[in-house]
């Protein structure tokens, strides 16, 4: 952390540059998504949007795009970072099911499944190999089609925001500021199509935040940012396309399913957990 009290003010006042650049660029598509249609268009748009605050800050700024970490980093990191979100989302839906709150899929709903993504018409296909193909391309090229989307979010969050946040405050606060922020950041959405606002408002959060714990703890290690775009991907595509489809929601227990579900905040919370104390005792 910074020292000079000049040198402080000086980041702060970058941070809120960048954050009223971010919303003045993502206002228009909140108000499109939230008023006109939920396209997808609007939505890698607005995911788009801190990397285009974040070039336009450092150019304000006088400083370089090539001044955010570009480089690929150590293999080990990305690895992990596909392998965290994969696990924590399948610990999250075991938790599900052993516990009554959603069902494992039958072959009918994997034969639809297989319908919607295409699998059916290369041939007869029993319901074990849709699923297995299914997770297989999910896994992968759908992976590959996020993290295109999530690139846009991860050069402004994980490759800028975090390393100005870094020179003012601890890692803790950097997760905690960051993670407050990049949750605030969805309220649009979330209010407009929450069934149950307060609930998933706070599940939502604490997911973020707790997302926030891990992907700043990984950036500082690699020093890149890619880690933080694959980790996003993953965690987009398991949480959202894969895991649902392979579960069937048991009538009243539905807050407890999804991404803003509260058996997802209390799994990731535990990561969140255990990766800042990770980081406190690495000196990050």
């Amino acid at each position: 952390m910074l020292e000079n009290l000049s040198e402080r003010k000086e980041t702060w006042k970058t941070i809120f540059l960048f954050l009223a650049i971010v919303i003045l660029l993502t206002s228009p598509f909140h108000y499109a998504i939230v008023n006109l249609y939920p396209s997808r268009i609007y939505v890698g748009a607005i995911m788009w949007c801190p990397a285009i605050a974040a070039f336009i800050t450092l150019k304000i700024k006088g400083r370089k795009v090539s001044s955010l970490n570009w480089n690929w980093g150590n293999w080990k990191y990305i690895r992990l970072s596909y392998f965290i979100p994969a696990l924590y989302g399948l610990i999250t839906y075991i938790l599900i099911w052993f516990f009554g709150f959603g069902s494992l899929t039958n072959e009918e709903a994997i034969t639809d499944w297989g319908k919607e993504l295409g699998l059916i018409g290369i041939g007869t296909l029993n319901p074990t190999s849709i699923t297995i193909i299914a997770i297989i391309l999910l896994g992968t090229i759908e992976v590959i089609r996020a993290a295109a989307t999530t690139l846009g979010e991860e050069i402004g969050w994980r490759g800028f925001f975090i390393y100005e946040l870094r020179k003012v405050l601890s890692f803790t606060g950097v997760s905690i500021f960051s993670g407050i922020i990049w949750a605030a950041w969805h309220w649009p959405l979330l209010v407009y199509y929450s069934n149950n606002m307060l609930l998933e408002f706070i599940t939502f959060f604490i997911v973020i935040i707790s997302m926030s714990f891990i992907m700043t703890y990984y950036a500082f290690k690699s020093k890149s940012l890619w880690p933080a775009v694959i980790f996003h991907a993953v965690s987009n595509v398991y949480i959202q396309k894969i895991l649902p489809e392979l579960t069937i929601k048991n009538e009243g227990m539905e807050h407890w399913l999804g991404e803003n579900g509260i058996m997802f905040a209390i799994v990731t919370c535990i990561f969140g957990i255990y990766f800042w104390r990770k980081a406190i005792k690495e000196k990050l």
